[in-house]
């Protein structure tokens, strides 16, 4: 069944202007805008494809791929390259890790600072403290 934009957007879980910009960063494509009148007269039209791939970039997008390494996902896909795909994958694992890293020490310092705030002198909180001696 034929999808308007918005039906689209809807579909993906996005807006209007989300998809536009996906077709002017060469994501999604645009379809032609048919001829003649009436209610589907002019309305460019989407498919299931156009559904599959928004959410392909959504997800990707999830899993912190930058819109151009989503791009070379999909020219990958088209050619079945895997091997350059599993190399993306790997250097986006090999990203998380890295942040999950310093999200940890975060945590740990945080929690540190809080400790400190609930069971130190009384004075300035040891949080207030660091946040504005950095």
């Amino acid at each position: 069944m034929p999808l308007t934009i918005a039906k689209l957007a809807e579909a993906g879980g996005v807006g209007v202007e989300t998809i536009r910009f996906y077709q002017r960063r060469g994501l999604i494509d645009v379809p032609p805008r048919p001829e003649g009148s009436g209610l589907s007269g002019g309305v460019r039209r989407y498919g299931d494809g156009d559904v599959r791939r928004l959410r392909f970039i959504r997800s990707a997008q999830k899993a912190g791929f930058t819109l151009e390494e989503i791009a070379e996902l999909l020219r990958l896909d088209a050619e079945n390259d895997r091997r350059r795909a599993r190399q993306l994958a790997d250097a986006r694992i090999l990203a998380l890790d890295q942040k999950i890293a310093e999200l940890q020490a975060a945590k740990t310092a945080l929690g540190r600072l809080a400790q400190a705030c609930a069971h130190g002198p009384d004075g300035p909180c040891p949080i207030l403290d660091a946040f504005t001696t950095e």
